[in-house]
């Protein structure tokens, strides 16, 4: 197999990881799904490490970064999905920003002169707007949930004023009796209202 072919391979692994990240999971991992997802990400990458050793030069450079990165990415996959916060969530995207970063650095080694000086401001950008993304939708999940919060909040007043007018009418309605039957009328309405 030829040196563009193990790393089109690896670029195509790196690439199907990065999107998993974006991917926001419904429910947290279990402890030890996120021990066996290290475990397993480890395994990968000695696998994907040893498929390098057949290269040499900034072929194999690219493909150590390769395994590198698909390493980092993975594992910071298994921390958001096990921890499963906002925060987490761009920490793996970050390490994946870091991840295709790190190989489209190695690429650029390959160049020289101006379209190496491009090349490397181009991989800086990349990573740029990977962190600037992974921030983004970070500050929107914390905005969400703060949302969700200020609404439950918002409910809740809501329905401690509504109860009380409720039970100002209610009361209201008792001052029309007199004797007992008010004070029955009362003792209901407070009952009912949760007034003591």
């Amino acid at each position: 197999m030829s040196r563009l072919m193990i790393a089109l391979f690896v670029s195509a692994g790196l690439a199907v990881a990065g999107s998993a990240a974006a991917q926001v999971p419904s429910a947290p991992m279990s402890k030890d799904s996120y021990t066996a997802a290290k475990n397993d990400a480890d395994a990968q990458y000695k696998a994907d490490k040893a498929a390098c050793a057949s290269l040499s030069g900034n072929a194999k450079d690219i493909c150590v970064a390769q395994a590198k990165g698909k390493d980092s990415a993975a594992k910071a996959d298994a921390a958001a999905a096990y921890e499963n916060t906002p925060k987490a969530r761009e920490k793996a995207r970050v390490a994946h920003a870091k991840a295709n970063y790190g190989v489209a650095i190695e690429k650029c080694d390959d160049l020289a002169g101006n379209p190496k000086d491009v090349c490397v401001k181009e991989a800086k950008s990349g990573l740029v707007k990977g962190k600037a993304n992974a921030k983004v939708d970070r500050v929107a999940a914390d905005t969400s949930r703060d949302a969700a919060v200020m609404q439950a909040d918002s409910r809740k007043e809501a329905r401690s004023d509504k109860n009380d007018a409720e039970y100002k009418v209610a009361i209201e309605k008792c001052d029309a009796l007199a004797g007992p039957a008010k004070d029955s009328c009362v003792g209901t309405a407070k009952m009912q209202y949760g007034k003591s």
